[in-house]
């Protein structure tokens, strides 16, 4: 399989390394504006490939696109990152442009392309990539829940006192500080519910710490993180490479799931080689249902900004 990473920046280069460390991708190529910025984070990539035990072929190209053809998978990162204060919605003028501008070309290369979008704001940024490409609904998700969910459980273990390994739980809704909806009530340990071992306030701490997670790290590194939304990134990719059907709460394109439409919002999905196979529709408490809805306003209000 060959997939292409547009942006070669932290998050960028940590999702081909992470890809590449996998071995289970055949080629991998980065693209970037900056000139000759691609080509060296790829060569700096390929001389770890003896060191880490990779047989994937990384290059880099700077904004030649021909350098894409017949990828399988292509994931934008490209964008402005956070600054300690931003939103990520305040990054909407200039990352639509980028986005859309990605997209046409990915698709004029490999017009059967399955695209992951990371740029921010996520959720906008995947409903535009539905609306300007045309393909089919299935090969545009938003990775946004995906990185939402580890970050909830690891504020969960956090909590718990105990590994991540024991622990699991999903993040829907939209990708911002105010729009997340941790789903606390579902959240086990081992299987058994974590009411059973923590407070309602503790519960309520670990909701919001995961809400604030992105904010919480661009305070302390000064940008945007990137090794989690990488490993985030690296894990959808394996699963459409490997067929897995592994489920992952991530941006789709609603038509009438969960009682909304036309707009992409993290619900959960079953991926595999076609994209989302499915979207699942979980029984949701009125109260999780309510927050969701309200996620999907803020969302929507974001999505008018593209005019």
């Amino acid at each position: 399989m060959k997939v292409t990473v547009v942006g070669a920046g932290a998050v960028g280069a940590s999702c081909a390394e992470y890809i590449a460390i996998k071995d289970f991708a055949s080629e991998v190529t980065l693209i970037d504006i900056k000139e000759g910025f691609a080509e060296g984070k790829a060569m700096d990539l390929m001389q770890t490939a003896s060191l880490m035990g990779f047989d994937t072929k990384i290059s880099g190209a700077t904004n030649d696109y021909s350098k894409t053809a017949g990828s399988e998978v292509a994931v934008i990162t490209s964008g402005i990152p956070r600054k300690p204060g931003m939103t990520r919605e305040e990054l909407i003028g200039i990352n639509a442009g980028i986005v859309k501008s990605v997209v046409a070309s990915l698709v004029e290369h490999s017009p059967n392309v399955i695209i992951i979008v990371v740029s921010n704001p996520m959720d906008t940024m995947a409903y535009l990539a539905h609306k300007s490409s045309g393909l089919p609904k299935n090969r545009i998700i938003g990775m946004g829940g995906a990185l939402d969910s580890a970050r909830f459980k690891f504020r969960l273990a956090e909590a718990l006192g105990c590994p991540q390994s024991d622990v699991d739980g999903m993040v829907i809704g939209g990708h911002s500080d105010t729009g997340m909806v941790p789903l606390i009530e579902k959240a086990v340990r081992n299987s058994i519910v974590v009411s059973e071992f923590l407070s309602d306030e503790r519960m309520q701490q670990v909701v919001e710490d995961t809400k604030v997670g992105g904010a919480t790290l661009t305070k302390l590194l000064g940008t945007s993180a990137w090794y989690a939304p990488g490993a985030a990134v690296s894990s959808m990719v394996q699963a459409i490479a490997c067929d897995t059907k592994k489920m992952f709460p991530c941006s789709a394109l609603l038509e009438g799931e969960y009682g909304l439409n036309d707009l992409s919002i993290g619900v959960p999905c079953i991926i595999g080689e076609n994209g989302i196979e499915k979207i699942v529709e979980i029984e949701l408490s009125e109260a999780e249902m309510t927050k969701l809805h309200t996620s999907a306003e803020g969302v929507k209000k974001t999505n008018a900004l593209l005019g």
